[in-house]
């Protein structure tokens, strides 16, 4: 085929480029006779005018090579086959392909048998150019199970559909990597259809489906219209898991990480777990083990809960964990992905042998919610790869009361989302227990050789409605009169093991009296391991109950501080930096060297140093995190001759984790996993960095339901910083704001910090504290731009090593206190801009206090502050965001109990506004000037006429 028709044919054609060699194939066999291949491809195939190019088939003449090749080199050239054996050789070859590529399509995937198939005709033999007159001709089979097998036509036939079409579907033919998809398909064809388990292994699944349903029924009689958002219809997803817990345990993995959403969660909770039933019958009563005296601890629905246990397998063990999640679904994939990476990071694991983890999805919420894509990009990226991910999607067909593909999704399968990272997906149909188990360890072997995510698509349906009190026929008539009628999945296998002569009559009713007997006796109904070893242990207690009024010890030697920075600013002599970089590097030399004041990317990396000198690690990922968005960091540099880097703060301790990540363009699924490790590690600085501050916008989720209220639901731990980019300074209303007033919202009981540092010393101090101090609480950060190189935010040496960090900076200047009239409290930039007005009016009555942490709110120190001037009569909050917005309404209440009786308290800024900031500069600089003169000079009202 030419080269100019081959390009011709590749940026035509409408197919997926997984499908090239099998269409490729139908091409050679149209050029061979166009009747071969059916009327729409002939037509497709003319439009290419390959044949009058001169384009002929090889068909014959490769069939030929790989017959002389399979008998070897003893062989003695005879005569060419007929040219009519040749090309039903070659078609034969071409009905390989197609059950590989399209096999899936012709599947009985399906337990209620509604789903409509896509007609595949080449999956029959005359598409081929095969008939029933050659099905006892005896054929070269090509690579077909491994290879080197001639066999009659209707075997090989009966084979292929025996495993490519029966109850299990697999894609893999769009995998671009050769060795992953003949891995593949060597192993489905060599199994042939068979699960290979013994009569041991059969009963073994049985007692799991027995459990599976056992616990189920037994919640629905006792407990009758509560919700428990039953996983009837999906029952063999707890076989499924217990097979993955199983091989893990044996193969010395140490963690098992499940994420889910509420479907099935109480089943797997009690039949994987080992969560004690008793327990769960108790929450079923309304009996909760948390604080019920304690505000700050508001506990969660039974349905959203996690949960640990060290489960006994065969030859082992293994320490599996539930992440505990709330109704938004989907988003805690992300979230055990980050748990997953930290428990690698804690045991140098760069192998990915020891940890794992296993999310299970809904089939409407896996193709609906685009976290999962972003989690699928991050999946073999360098700072977030975990060696893969094993996925399940629990397809009962149906999302909340819709079940008609085309309003649920825009593709053939709710899984068709991973194909784009080049995964296979095994479908299955979920009333098939043996054809489950076989695509689970098919599964579990990929991710264990290749170290990349894969995808189980179960497919099974949902017994009752979205919870127990729902009526599903409503909406879904067909379908709830075929699911009301279906026995179960396990009597549907019951019977077959009778029929097969593993049961007795009667053995299975014998099994689920047992287990319900058991389920009554309320202990664990898994085989827990009472002293598993574990290689690494994680002290949480010395932060439980740790409170962010706790004191700590911050000062540092002066000495020390110089020689961690003169470790960091010693660089490789091989090292070429950008000239840029070049000068930064050398004022930074002089700032160690107390010749230049410190700036604040200075100041900074100093502090990650003393963290990581003193046995803490550091993790920070943001989008321009190695470099900062406003190129003041430069904790990762670049070789300006070849383009590797170099990671100063690598090198001060060796066996420091340090990571900076320059991250992918997500938002939601990055701050999750980077939630999911801080929580699984207190003795790493956890950073997630906006490029610009409402970036966090497109994580919103995860702040709220994780970050702020996680320890308050769930008691989890976190210690995750947030820096934000905040400021105006005339970048519009997209590039302002980082939301400051959604933090302060979403505060309260001291779940979590927020500050707004205006020098270099205030952050390296409030990074230290974050590690010093014995609490875990989340620390939201506005951090500075246009601060980064202002010529009034620089700090000495000397405020690096002493002191620490202030929760309020009083009045610099040398002010007569007795004639202060006015006292204007501000955070952030807007102090600057205060400062300089004010020195250049000279007005020696206006003391202007900084409040640098917004939450918890410092109240005694601000009523310190105040304290100093017993002249003024006039209180100012003045900020830079719009009235409805910044932090105004969110602390007014705060300053109110502040000032004194006779003070007044009055708001200077910019008035209400839908939108952050302005859009023109020329806007900005008014605005900014306006709210300047109202704070310093301006009378006071009461009336907040800008409300």
């Amino acid at each position: 085929m030419s080269t100019n028709l081959i390009r011709e044919f590749s940026e035509s054609s409408q197919l997926a480029g997984g499908n090239a060699d099998y269409v490729e194939s139908l091409y050679d066999a149209w050029l061979a006779d166009p009747a071969s291949v059916s009327a729409e491809w002939n037509t497709y195939f003319q439009t290419f005018k390959g044949r009058e190019s001169g384009d002929v088939s090889h068909g014959a003449a490769i069939a030929r090579i790989e017959a002389a090749q399979k008998r070897g080199p003893s062989f003695v050239a005879t005569a060419p086959a007929s040219d009519e054996h040749a090309r039903k050789q070659a078609g034969v070859l071409r009905l390989l392909t197609a059950y590989r590529s399209r096999g899936h399509l012709a599947a009985n995937l399906d337990p209620l048998g509604l789903a409509h198939k896509i007609h595949a005709p080449d999956l029959d033999l005359p598409f081929h150019g095969l008939s029933d007159a050659d099905l006892d001709t005896e054929f070269d089979c090509g690579n077909f199970a491994g290879g080197g097998q001639r066999m009659k036509l209707r075997e090989l036939f009966a084979r292929l559909k025996r495993v490519y079409t029966s109850t299990i579907g697999v894609e893999f033919m769009h995998i671009s990597d050769h060795a992953q998809r003949n891995w593949l398909y060597s192993r489905l064809e060599q199994a042939n259809g068979n699960a290979g388990l013994d009569k041991a292994a059969k009963q073994r699944l049985l007692g799991s489906l027995t459990g599976a349903e056992g616990l189920e029924r037994y919640l629905h009689t006792k407990y009758v219209g509560q919700k428990r958002f039953s996983l009837e219809g999906g029952d063999s997803l707890i076989p499924m898991v217990d097979d993955i817990v199983r091989a893990a345990g044996d193969e010395n993995i140490r963690d098992v990480v499940i994420g889910m959403a509420h479907r099935g969660r109480l089943n797997v909770l009690v039949n994987i777990l080992g969560k004690p039933p008793k327990t769960l019958f108790n929450e079923f009563e309304g009996i909760f083990e948390h604080h019920e005296d304690d505000p700050a601890h508001s506990g969660d629905v039974k349905y959203h809960m996690g949960f640990s246990a060290d489960v006994r397998t065969p030859k082992g063990g293994v320490h599996v964990a539930l992440a505990f999640n709330p109704s938004h679904l989907e988003i805690v994939n992300p979230v055990v992905a980050g748990s997953v990476h930290a428990r690698q990071a804690r045991r140098k694991d760069t192998e990915h042998t020891k940890s794992f983890a296993v999310l299970i999805h809904g089939d409407a919420a896996l193709a609906g919610q685009g976290v999962n894509m972003e989690l699928f990009n991050m999946s073999q990226a360098r700072g977030f790869k975990i060696g893969g991910t094993l996925h399940i999607a629990v397809n009962n067909q149906v999302g909340f009361t819709t079940s008609n593909p085309q309003d649920a999704r825009s593709t053939l399968y709710c899984t068709d989302v991973i194909k784009m990272i080049n995964s296979p997906v095994f479908h299955v149909n979920g009333d098939d227990p043996e054809a489950v188990i076989q695509v689970t360890r098919l599964a579990y072997e990929f991710r264990k050789t290749f170290r990349k995510d894969v995808m189980i698509d179960l497919v099974c349906y949902r017994r009752h409605g979205h919870n127990e009190a729902d009526e599903p026929a409503a909406t879904q008539p067909v379908m709830y009169q075929i699911i009301r009628k279906r026995p179960t999945t396990r009597e549907l296998y019951a019977q077959q093991l009778v029929k097969e002569g593993v049961l007795a009559e009667g053995d299975a009713s014998r099994l689920a009296e047992e287990y319900r007997n058991r389920l009554e006796a309320g202990a664990a109904m898994t085989d827990l391991h009472p002293s598993l070893t574990k290689d690494v242990e994680v002290d949480w207690s010395q932060f439980i109950g740790g409170k962010l009024s706790t004191g700590y010890t911050s000062n540092l030697d002066k000495a020390k501080l110089v020689e961690l920075a003169n470790r960091i600013l010693t660089l490789p002599q091989d090292l070429t930096l950008h000239a840029r970089v070049n000068k930064i590097y050398d004022d930074r030399r002089k700032m160690a060297a107390g010749e230049l004041p410190g700036d604040w990317g200075f100041a900074e990396n100093l502090a990650y140093a003393t963290l990581v000198d003193e046995g803490h690690n550091l993790r920070m990922v943001g989008q321009d995190a190695g470099r900062g968005t406003f190129f003041h960091r430069h904790a990762v540099l670049h070789d300006q001759k070849d383009g590797h880097t170099y990671l100063p703060l690598a090198s001060l301790r060796p066996d420091a984790n340090v990571e900076v990540i320059d991250s992918l363009l997500s938002e939601e699924a990055v701050m999750a996993f980077e939630y999911g490790h801080a929580t699984t590690d207190p003795y790493t600085l956890n950073i997630w960095e906006a490029q610009f501050g409402d970036f966090a916008n497109g994580a919103q989720v995860v702040i709220d339901q994780f970050i702020s209220s996680g320890e308050a639901k769930w008691d989890r731990l976190c210690g995750l910083a947030l820096y934000l980019p905040h400021g105006y300074e005339g970048q519009g209303p997209e590039h302002s704001s980082a939301r400051l007033e959604r933090f302060l919202q979403l505060c309260a009981l001291d779940n979590m910090q927020v500050c707004v540092p205006t020098t270099p010393a205030q952050d390296f101090h409030m990074i230290r504290r974050q590690m010093l101090r014995p609490a875990r609480k989340p620390l939201i950060v506005m951090t500075p731009k246009s601060l980064l190189r202002h010529k009034l935010a620089v700090s000495t040496l000397d405020e690096l090593a002493n002191g620490s960090f202030q929760l309020v900076i009083g009045e610099h200047r040398d002010l007569a206190a007795k004639k202060v009239k006015r006292v204007v409290l501000c955070a952030g930039k807007v102090y600057y801009d205060l400062l300089e007005e004010s020195d250049k009016r000279g007005l020696g009555d206006v003391a202007i206090v900084r409040v640098e942490q917004l939450y918890p709110f410092p109240r005694p120190e601000v009523m310190a502050e105040l304290e100093k001037y017993p002249s003024a009569k006039e209180v100012v909050w003045c900020q830079e965001e719009p009235m409805n917005q910044g932090a105004w309404f969110q602390i007014r209440h705060h300053l109110q109990a502040c000032v004194g009786t006779k003070q007044s308290l009055s708001y200077a800024g910019r008035a209400r506004s839908p939108a952050p900031a302005a859009g023109h500069l020329n806007d900005h600089v008014a605005e900014q000037a306006a709210l300047v003169e109202q704070a310093l000079v301006a009378p006071v009202g009461s009336d907040h006429s800008a409300e």
